[in-house]
């Protein structure tokens, strides 16, 4: 490829690249940073609502360090959208919808996490996977028998070699660098599957999308697409990317390959080096056979609404109005092109076009009615002001107060007769008026002025609703009068 050819090619990618529209943006390590933290961890799909609210706590706090972000959290993820950073999805379990990373963002965030924290490249981990493949690719694919045989019976040298070794007690097991290398560079490959799914499953939409533009644009002479459909062939399963994700799954949902990944990644964990790894590194590997089951039941999913979807748009005939709407819009851009050569575009015209439907808007831009709203309230009351009533002031304060002087006067009445008095003599030889106010106002001052020689005794009166009442309460003494 010439240099012009290969920066022709570039500038497309630029313009059309989420990966690329990403990292150059203004606010990329704002962008980055929120969707990476809200999803791109375990939580890789959240409701519309939640992500709102996420967002707007960490853009409220970013503005307090100085970042200048004017939007709102809702309108943020409608440009990422836009920008193809974010997918929005019906919401499968519930009412809503759903925002996930696209695999252009998904990228983006791969390539500033290993600009953050770069790995070593050149590993030997690396290299001895490399050469395993390679080798194991040669043998497979290699037409010759003579050959084969001798490379396999190579092979079964080498590990009966390795089995005699064992047996003889010369037992070499990995040192704990090149075993923490070779887990990392498991890890790094194993992180980048999460982008693979979400560009698979990007490949299956436009698949989708590019079969019902085949129908559409297809004529009479045309009708290998339709004519396949009808015959029940699943083009979307049948394809090259539907048959290379059916091996990978078929894989994945291997109960014995399951089994031992499962039982492998136990084993390394156990190890001493493995405690060099992360929390979160350990919870990822334990998850990952899980995790891809859940990614390839969804791209199942995907695969089979497409299909199902694609028979229906035949077999209802709908294409066949898609068509001729097709041909009413090609025949009115022919005839604006012609037009354009003796028209100005703004130039006014006689036509008047009735709309066949209410405009469309926005549903938060509509405002119900409420009557309420035009609603002066109840009549201003008018009090005219009065001469105040002592009698009626008396009996305001005896309702919400202590009157005191009362209670020492009953108390000193009956220390005039006795020497000590408790507070149950006082009340059997004058009943409260106050109800239990006027108990508590006695107890306050027995604790005050008089004495506590220790003991229970009980107390009874009317209440203001002349109900007897009943109380036990510390015995206290009046042994003089009372001030």
């Amino acid at each position: 490829m010439s240099a012009l050819s290969q920066t022709h090619a570039l500038k497309h990618l630029v313009d059309t690249d989420a990966t690329w529209r990403l990292l150059r943006a203004d606010n990329a390590p704002v962008i980055a940073a929120l969707l990476s933290e809200h999803l791109g961890a375990e939580s890789r799909r959240l409701p519309t609502d939640e992500l709102y609210e996420r967002l707007d706590h960490d853009l409220e706090a970013l503005r307090g360090h100085g970042f200048e972000l004017p939007q709102s959290a809702q309108g943020y993820c409608a440009e990422w959208r836009k920008a193809g950073f974010l997918t929005r999805r019906p919401a499968e379990e519930a009412r809503g919808e759903t925002f996930e990373l696209a695999a252009g963002a998904l990228g983006a965030i791969r390539f500033l996490e290993q600009l953050a924290a770069p790995r070593q490249t050149v590993t030997e981990s690396r290299l001895a996977s490399i050469g395993v493949q390679l080798g194991q690719l040669a043998i497979e694919t290699d037409p010759d028998a003579t050959r084969r045989l001798e490379q396999l019976h190579a092979q079964r040298d080498r590990i009966d070699a390795q089995i005699e070794r064992i047996h003889s007690g010369d037992l070499d097991t990995l040192d704990a660098a090149r075993a923490l290398e070779r887990v990392r560079d498991i890890l790094a490959q194993a992180e980048d599957i999460p982008s693979d799914f979400a560009r698979v499953r990007a490949e299956f939409e436009t698949l989708n999308r590019d079969l019902r533009a085949r129908i559409v644009e297809s004529d009479d002479t045309q009708r290998t697409v339709l004519d396949e459909v009808f015959r029940g062939v699943d083009l979307i399963g049948e394809s090259d990317e539907g048959r290379s994700f059916a091996g990978f799954s078929a894989l994945v949902l291997d109960p014995a390959v399951g089994a031992t990944f499962d039982d492998d990644i136990e084993r390394v964990l156990a190890r001493d080096f493995a405690g060099e790894l992360t929390s979160a590194q350990r919870r990822y590997l334990r998850r990952f056979i899980g995790t891809l089951k859940d990614h390839s039941g969804e791209i199942h999913e995907v695969i089979t609404a497409f299909a199902r979807g694609l028979r229906r748009y035949v077999q209802s005939q709908d294409y066949q109005r898609d068509r001729v709407l097709r041909g009413l819009l090609r025949t009115a851009l022919a005839a604006g092109v012609e037009a354009s050569g003796h028209t100005r575009p703004y130039q006014p015209t006689t036509l008047h076009l009735e709309l066949s439907a209410v405009a469309l808007g926005s549903v938060g831009a509509i405002r119900l009615h409420d009557p309420a709203d035009l609603d002066a309230g109840a009549p201003i009351e008018e009090h005219v002001a009065g001469v105040a009533d002592l009698e009626a002031l008396r009996a305001l304060a005896r309702a919400t107060e202590i009157d005191f002087a009362e209670l020492i006067g009953n108390v000193n009445a009956v220390l005039a007769e006795a020497p000590q008095c408790t507070v149950r003599e006082v009340l059997e030889r004058h009943p409260v008026s106050q109800g239990v106010a006027s108990v508590v106002g006695l107890l306050t001052l027995a604790a005050n002025q008089g004495t506590a020689p220790g003991g229970i005794e009980t107390v009874r009166w009317l209440g203001s609703d002349d109900r007897a009442r009943a109380a036990d309460i510390p015995i206290y003494r009046f042994t003089g009068r009372l001030l």
